[in-house]
């Protein structure tokens, strides 16, 4: 599944200059981080203070505080459209028991979905040992709707999410995962909690009714939170909760790219509104909460990146959701992921400029 051999590549960790973009927060600097990546999808931070990122067509890179990034491991995937190696979670236990897990599009014969993979990075800076432990029932061809984000509950359960594969009505079959939350074990087993676990084990879907979730994030209360493509609009945030149908393609405040009206209008009984959704749609892909301290008139606001309008969608998040603020420059071309990192500043993915920044108070 993974060619293990160290390979270094050819990105230059950036130069130090900044851009001044101004905010409601004041004048903040955005640095680049990491240039010439190809196509990145996710990334993470490890205790140690290095990064480890996925590129969509398969490898794996640790960056080095001071040193050039390095392919570390390149799982096999099936690089089609949306489709290739997406998300990676370093989960909280990194420092002991040195596991990493990845999303990613397996070819299934005949179809693909969105499987789950965990690896070991060895101290020598080598990921082995990776496996699949996890994958969705057979799916589909083409390369749309994958989902994909990574998010390590409380209890250490793991969720990711799964789009429907460009299948509308697979959303609505609780029997298989597309268009779903999925909520596992860090095994690959499905909880007996899990509110649609069949006979045989499966799903261990935790909601359902999604069309493209590409964001997943934790609040300070531990409430899981995502954000899904609509079609042409109903761009969705959704606050998750256990066995709830999210409507798609029953409702949708969204219509199909033809113009058509989707499903049965924008409600329905028993079926779950959106906390916030966008119409026009900006194409949103990765999610972050954020907590930290250099930014504490944002704490508590959900951060969304945008792949249509090339900028970070800023919201408030209180008794409703609501977007507060823009955040656009150069730099936010094409925004596919935004983490908070350790020390409390921003950073974030561009795949129009293949570059990791860091976004934070002048100075900070």
């Amino acid at each position: 599944m993974i060619r293990t051999a160290l390979a270094v590549v050819l990105i230059a960790v950036a130069s130090t200059s900044a851009a001044q973009v101004q905010t409601s927060a004041g004048s903040v600097s955005v640095s680049p981080v990491l240039s010439g990546l190809d196509a990145p999808w996710g990334f993470g931070f490890l205790p140690s203070g290095e990064v480890v990122l996925t590129e969509k067509r398969g490898d794996v890179l640790l960056l080095t505080p001071g040193e050039d990034a390095r392919v570390i491991g390149s799982v096999d995937v099936e690089d089609q459209g949306q489709g290739g190696l997406l998300d990676v979670l370093v989960p909280r236990d990194f420092a002991e028991r040195r596991e990493l897990y990845f999303t990613f599009a397996k070819d299934q014969g005949r179809g693909s979905n969105t499987a789950l993979a965990r690896g070991t990075l060895g101290t020598d800076g080598r990921l082995t040992d990776v496996e699949t432990i996890w994958e969705a029932a057979r799916g589909a061809s083409g390369g749309r709707h994958f989902g994909s984000r990574l998010l390590e509950a409380r209890d250490g359960t793991l969720y990711l999410t799964i789009g429907d594969r460009g299948d509308r009505p697979s959303a609505q079959n609780r029997d298989i995962e597309n268009g779903s939350v999925v909520r596992i074990t860090r095994d690959g087993a499905i909880p007996s909690s899990n509110p649609f676990v069949g006979a045989d084990g499966r799903p261990g879907i935790w909601s359902y009714g999604h069309r493209n979730p590409q964001g997943m994030a934790m609040d300070a209360q531990g409430r899981i939170w995502t954000v899904e493509h609509g079609a042409a609009g109903g761009d969705e945030i959704n606050l998750i909760e256990k066995g709830a149908n999210y409507g798609w393609p029953v409702i949708s405040y969204g219509r199909h790219y033809s113009g058509a009206k989707i499903g049965e209008g924008t409600a329905k009984d028993g079926l779950e509104q959106p906390a916030f959704y966008w119409d026009p749609s900006i194409a949103p892909s990765g999610m972050m909460i954020y907590q930290g301290d250099l930014f504490p008139e944002w704490r508590g606001d959900i951060f969304v990146g945008s792949l249509k309008f090339d900028m970070i969608s800023r919201l408030e998040a209180g008794g409703s959701v609501s977007e507060a603020e823009r955040i656009a420059s150069e730099e936010t071309l094409r925004v596919r992921d935004i983490r908070e990192a350790p020390d409390g500043s921003i950073w974030f993915l561009s795949i129009g400029n293949g570059a990791l920044y860091r976004m934070a108070p002048a100075g900070a």
